[in-house]
């Protein structure tokens, strides 16, 4: 048999190559008019996103108001409706999560916090954030990056970027959940503020209150740190004078008086939203995480990170060398949820004598390969409110050893809430009250005592903190709840 050769393309030749695969996969966006780079077709882009909305609404789950859900939806489709791309199958969610922030996924879902819907102030502000996300969509933005993405991988092979294996959808399924936080740049940003406004302005919504909503939100994520979904401003980064921008384009539209604001219709939709953290689903009193919901608590090391989200509490050591989860793991008993763990592909039990495990639990030491290397740990299932917790504590294989005792410590710590104030806290709702004169911030805030400080206060009412209210408007407030879980909101 004659020996074959494989000659490898110059570089020069194969940068040739990316420029036709580039050439030939750039086609006219219906909605900016300009040509973009898309490797990704309509049905992978709108796979792909219902497979990560389905992620998102496992991991924050939805916001339990049915009546503030259709809203959303009804508003959100009518801008929908309007755009280039009506066919697409839109969604909008309102997720359980006190972050102020929005979210748009390829082909269709729209995510927004509770948190974000607590500090609009109209109907007309709502479509603003909505036409947004909106235009993130039409203007296919996730779906450029990633096109971009596996353009770059040209330099493996320019055979990558043109074949069909790269445009088949297992391709770019891995995006996953990332596709929720990706960070638009200050283009898209302002290719979808342009989209946005004009979407307003073609449902009569008075543009001018995209520019107020701005204000706000770059005013609310500045204070914003900490929480389990990222600040407006990280993912949305400003272009430059964004309020002044759309201040100006309002400027130019005729009549927006005679527009659509509905203030008063929007806060009776809010009214008794669920502000900041909502205790019911698992707080930090200081190490110890007391779940009201499900009666227990347990108690983490000293110095530990945690973060609580719908669906699992994450805690790591201040080294980072070890960690611990715990998530839902339906109504198994422990026993038969032992077994299913350790049937799982690379996953091997441990010769030694099981953790004791409180309340009819079971556990059992484990080790496990993963892409990272090995660990070593401790799993254990425990019975609580009706369901069976799943508790993983796991370190690097060669520092077991050494977190043995910690992990052992926590499960002891397990047990359920007996003090009744923990076990019947609330989480702090917005009031909205009518302003029974003109009045200083200061003043109704005297008038109407509310949970929140005062610059949170003017925020929610998109008013500067030294501002004024006038006699007869709806006004917002903060009532009930820990001062501690609404203050950084």
């Amino acid at each position: 048999m004659r020996r074959v050769i494989a000659v490898r393309p110059r570089r020069s030749a194969r940068a040739a190559w990316a420029a036709l695969a580039l050439a030939a996969a750039c086609a006219r966006n219906p909605a900016t008019g300009e040509r973009q780079l898309s490797l990704v077709s309509k049905d992978q882009e709108i796979a792909l996103g219902k497979q990560a909305a389905e992620q998102v609404r496992a991991t924050m789950g939805r916001y339990d108001d049915p009546e503030l859900q259709a809203y959303v939806e009804r508003v959100g489709m009518r801008i929908a409706k309007g755009s280039e791309r009506p066919e697409l199958p839109w969604s909008f969610t309102v997720v359980d999560d006190p972050a102020v922030n929005a979210f748009a996924l390829p082909g269709g879902p729209v995510f927004v916090t509770r948190g974000l819907l607590t500090y609009l102030t109209s109907e007309a502000e709502l479509a603003a954030v909505l036409g947004h996300e909106i235009g993130h969509i039409t203007a296919r933005h996730s779906v450029e990056q990633l096109s971009k993405a596996q353009l770059a991988q040209v330099g493996l092979g320019v055979g990558m970027v043109v074949s069909e294996d790269v445009r088949r959808y297992g391709q770019v399924a891995g995006a996953g959940m990332q596709l929720l936080f990706l960070k638009f740049g200050r283009d898209d940003e302002r290719q979808a503020d342009a989209l946005g406004f004009r979407y307003m302005v073609e449902q009569r919504y008075d543009p001018r209150q995209m520019a107020a909503v701005f204000r706000t939100l770059e005013a609310v994520s500045a204070r914003e740190g900490g929480g389990r979904v990222p600040g407006w401003l990280s993912t949305h980064p400003d272009p430059g004078d964004r309020a002044e921008t759309a201040a100006k384009r309002a400027a130019k539209i005729e009549a927006p008086d005679r527009m659509e604001v509905d203030r008063d219709q929007y806060l009776a939709k809010v009214d008794d939203v669920v502000f900041g953290e909502d205790p019911r689903q698992g707080y930090l009193k200081g190490s110890t995480f007391v779940h009201p919901q499900l009666g227990f608590q347990l108690t983490l090391p000293q110095g530990w990170k945690a973060q609580n989200t719908a669906a699992a509490l994450v805690a790591v050591s201040p080294q980072q060398d070890a960690a611990l989860q715990l998530t839902g793991a339906g109504k198994a008993s422990p026993e038969e949820a032992v077994q299913k763990f350790f049937a799982q592909q690379g996953v091997r039990a441990v010769e030694a004598p099981a953790p004791a495990v409180p309340h009819g639990g079971a556990a059992r030491w484990f080790e496990a390969t993963t892409e990272q290397g090995n660990v070593g740990g401790v799993v254990a299932f425990v019975p609580a409110g009706g369901t069976t917790l799943q508790i993983v504590e796991y370190a690097p294989a060669e520092r077991l050893q050494g977190a043995a005792d910690t992990f052992q410590r926590v499960l002891a710590s397990f047990g359920p809430v007996t003090d009744p104030a923990a076990r019947a806290v609330q989480p702090a709702r917005i009031d909205v009250v009518k302003v029974p004169r003109d009045m200083s911030l200061a003043d109704f805030a005297r008038e109407f005592p509310s949970t929140a400080p005062p610059d949170v206060l003017a925020a929610l009412n998109g008013v500067a903190p030294g501002g004024a209210l006038r006699a007869g408007q709806a006004a917002k407030r903060v009532v009930g709840g820990n001062p501690e879980l609404v203050s950084g909101r």
